[in-house]
């Protein structure tokens, strides 16, 4: 007998900020600036990250904004570039006025027509979250902006995903994560969450596990599938 795999259908869409809404190349200019090529840039959200999982993994939290000044130190000090604390402070203060990539404000326009619940799930810290959305000019599009550092831990970690739904007062499997990181998608997905991956330049899948019942090259794409299966 065919047996048809089970469609779900989600009622709170979760939106990752950096990368999959914000664009960072934005600090490709301060970068090639301050450290002499912004090609450094990639790098450094890369080593953040590293610092950042690292002090989960070993039960000594970093937040998002602490790992990004550590990985600018440890970046300047490999590169031989003294960097000064004002220079530090000025490059980690540019994540709060981020411009949305170009097709985001109407890819989550769209979506705020039909009846889907539309949060940011983010693992920068509440005051930068709401800044960065705030400048963007996207902020109007969320019930509730939820910062992972409220819970103590980063995403991958489970508990930001069920921060979510508890927030929402929905089950997890009513819940999409929307990235364009591939742990991200794996973290939700593991904590019993849908998900949705955008795939950016550069951003691939890892080849481990299941993948997300979404995928498109950028949010317009992922936006019509969403509208398509949960709108």
């Amino acid at each position: 007998m065919l047996c048809l795999k089970e469609v779900l259908v989600a009622s709170v869409i979760a939106f990752d900020v950096n990368e999959t809404l914000l664009d960072l190349h934005a600090l490709d200019e301060p970068f090639e600036v301050l450290l002499g090529s912004a090609s450094l840039r990639p790098q450094w959200f890369t080593l953040m990250l590293q610092l950042a999982f690292t002090g989960g993994l070993t039960g000594r939290y970093v937040s998002f904004t602490a790992a990004q000044r550590a990985a600018l130190g440890m970046l300047a000090e490999r590169e031989g570039v003294p960097l000064a604390a004002g220079d530090i402070d000025g490059l980690v203060g540019r994540m709060s006025s981020l411009p949305p990539h170009p097709e985001v404000p109407s890819a989550l326009a769209a979506l705020a027509r039909t009846g889907l619940r539309l949060v940011a799930l983010t693992n920068s810290v509440q005051h930068v979250a709401e800044a960065q959305l705030a400048s963007a000019g996207l902020v109007s599009f969320f019930e509730a902006v939820i910062s992972a550092d409220g819970t103590g831990h980063l995403k991958p970690a489970p508990q930001p995903y069920h921060a979510v739904a508890e927030r929402c007062g929905v089950p997890i499997g009513e819940v999409r994560l929307v990235a364009a990181h591939w742990w991200d998608v794996a973290g939700a997905m593991a904590a019993g969450c849908q998900a949705a991956f955008v795939a950016r330049q550069g951003m691939v899948l890892s080849p481990l596990g299941d993948p997300p019942g979404i995928t498109g090259p950028d949010l317009a794409a992922v936006a019509e599938q969403i509208i398509s299966i949960d709108g």
